[in-house]
């Protein structure tokens, strides 16, 4: 009995302990974290915000989709070209090869940074953006009838990396893996979270099929037209003359609504002219059909002829309104001589933009002092206390005007001013260790004269020449041997891509949503890289932790605060003498085409027009 009272209570024991047991196990389940849930797929990614149109969208509201198709649009091109492949460093690249390929995604021209779904059916991602998941359209096929896979994407992205222009090797340094995840999808996982541009950039990505370029050498140059997906195909080429495409009339995509209006003529064709003047006269003689016009001498002075007169041409400035983006005087700052920001900052004195909007550009420009000019993205004000959250880290190191000016560009004013900047401007060369000796400005400590080359693009040669002549005229005054090189576009390519100037006239394009691409323009890692946008040579960790602040920005307001934060400490370099820009693009036409109703936030876009069969007919060319 002893024994069989001990067995129940040791029974009853171990219930009890089972019951605690079982209540511990319970417990701890709740406690742990839900497993996440698999995000959903959408149709659209937005930098910041939601997307503008839904799924179930029919077409942009800048295109028309009634649009019709047909007819030929005659474009042209400067220069020349010696290869199909617009992707590595090698050679020339022709005119619109981005016809021929498509990509993951396409973007809505009237957002800041959206990307809409176009070889992409869907688009799937966390809400930390640590990877991003495409799943292909079954129905999108190359050229020769084989369908889009994963594997071309993984392709792709693989060979721009390693064999393509070093550009993507930085533009994508942020994805660490990419592979194929089912069938018909393939996964970016990207090295940190929280880079909310990355997953837009992989999704403009152009698409190379695997099967054409396995075998082939990539990095070479080529004149065998490749093969693509896109909307056009290349149907002739004439080397460094001219090249023409030809639409895919059963082309896979041609009913997507976001291509809905778009792509309306049946043939395009690009021809090349030696310079802008050649091109301007062969647009007059009715050569081809559209022009954008990027001197200002030339639309006050150059489009008085007959066929404008009688309305058979159309001049047309379309708002823009985007960033100015900078376009400037560009001071190589590996060369020692402009390593010094206070002798950049001094020679920026010596150019008279007034003079030279005043005489030569008809008054039709506004000086640019800010990288983000015309937009809520400039810093036109002093930093507020999100910006100094940013700033305060780097005070040190950072010019002290970063937080008590705001930049203003210098000014010429009254008849004795530019006589009086080139004082101010001597005066902060010997605050620098330079002085005038026998006419020639030579720092003291090392007696070498303050002396460079300006390269310019013999394509523009003339625009520039008038432009910067004046400008050498006047460092000659303070004792600067500055002095005019004019190469072909070969060789002025070249000399880019290795930094081989002094000093050059450079632009940074920007958009409404910058994000990664200003490493390439002024991080550290692109500065000694050839082919990088670091034209200048930055090298600054305050500026590349500031990029990265861009980049992995939360939200609008916070991608606004790191914007300004980053353009105040570019302007107070002086890594250049800023320009000019435009609020509007100067378009000329010859009146053969229809237009969508509304224009798109980002300006012009000349692929949502057609040739109206109408206006074709009734137009009579010289």
């Amino acid at each position: 009995m002893p024994l069989a009272g001990k067995t129940n209570e040791s029974r009853a024991a171990r219930r009890v302990r089972g019951g605690a047991l079982a209540f511990l196990l319970l417990a701890l389940l709740f406690a742990l974290p839900a497993a996440a849930a698999e995000p959903k797929p959408t149709h659209a990614i937005a930098m910041h915000g939601a997307p503008a149109y839904a799924a179930n969208f029919d077409h942009f509201p800048y295109t028309n989709p009634a649009a019709p198709k047909g007819g030929t649009l005659r474009l042209h091109a400067i220069g020349g070209f010696d290869t199909l492949n617009a992707y590595t460093l090698k050679g020339m690249a022709a005119a619109g090869l981005g016809l021929i390929n498509d990509t993951l995604t396409i973007p809505g021209m009237d957002e800041a940074f959206t990307e809409y779904g176009l070889l992409a059916k869907t688009i799937t991602m966390p809400e930390d953006r640590s990877w991003v998941r495409f799943t292909l359209r079954p129905e999108a096929k190359w050229h020769d009838g084989v369908p889009v896979t994963p594997e071309d994407v993984v392709f792709t992205f693989e060979t721009l990396r390693d064999a393509g222009d070093p550009f993507y090797r930085n533009y994508y340094a942020g994805v660490k893996t990419v592979e194929k995840t089912a069938p018909d999808a393939v996964t970016f996982t990207f090295r940190e979270a929280g880079n909310r541009e990355l997953p837009l950039i992989i999704g403009q990505m152009p698409v190379m099929p695997k099967h054409y370029w396995q075998g082939r050498d990539f990095a070479a140059t080529t004149l065998t037209p490749p093969l693509g997906s896109g909307p056009y195909k290349i149907a002739s080429v004439d080397p460094g003359r001219a090249i023409v495409y030809e639409r895919v009339k059963n082309y896979w995509g041609r009913n997507l609504p976001v291509n809905k209006g778009r792509h309306n003529p049946d043939t395009v064709r690009y021809d090349y002219y030696r310079d802008t003047t050649v091109a301007l006269e062969a647009f007059k003689a009715g050569a081809f059909d559209i022009i954008t016009e990027y001197e200002a001498k030339k639309w006050a002075t150059a489009y008085d002829f007959p066929a404008v007169a009688d309305g058979r041409v159309i001049r047309a400035e379309i708002p823009r309104h985007t960033p100015s983006g900078m376009q400037g005087f560009v001071y190589n700052t590996r060369r020692p001589i402009f390593a010094d920001p206070r002798v950049r900052a001094a020679l920026a004195y010596a150019f008279d933009f007034e003079w030279t909007n005043a005489t030569l550009f008809y008054g039709a420009y506004r000086r640019i002092e800010s990288y983000f000019d015309n937009s809520e993205l400039g810093a036109r004000a002093l930093p507020d206390a999100a910006e100094l959250a940013i700033l305060e880290p780097f005070r040190k190191e950072l010019p002290p005007e970063v937080f008590t000016t705001v930049y203003a560009a210098p000014k010429v004013e009254g008849a004795n001013g530019l006589r009086a900047n080139l004082k101010t401007a001597l005066a902060m060369l010997r605050a620098a260790g330079w002085e005038v000796k026998n006419g020639v400005l030579t720092e003291t400590a090392s007696g070498r004269p303050l002396r460079f080359e300006i390269m310019i693009n013999a394509a523009q040669g003339p625009a520039w020449e008038r432009i910067t002549l004046p400008f050498i005229q006047n460092l000659k005054k303070i004792g600067v041997e500055a002095t005019l090189r004019t190469v072909d576009v070969n060789q002025y390519q070249n000399r880019v891509r290795e930094f081989d100037f002094d000093m050059m006239i450079g632009s940074f394009g920007q958009s409404l949503s910058p994000g990664n691409e200003q490493e390439n323009f002024f991080g550290s890692a692109a500065a000694d890289r050839p082919g990088s946008r670091n034209l200048m040579g930055a090298k600054s960790p305050a500026l590349d932790a500031i990029i990265r602040r861009v980049v992995m920005a939360k939200d609008r307001a916070d991608l606004i605060a790191a914007t300004r934060a980053l353009d105040r400490v570019l302007m107070w370099n002086h890594y250049v003498i800023p320009q000019w820009y435009l609020p509007h693009d100067r378009i000329a036409y010859w009146n053969r085409f229809g237009q969508p109703a509304k224009t798109a936030l980002r300006g012009a876009d000349t692929w949502t027009w057609w040739i109206d069969p109408a206006k074709d007919a009734a137009l009579k060319r010289p």
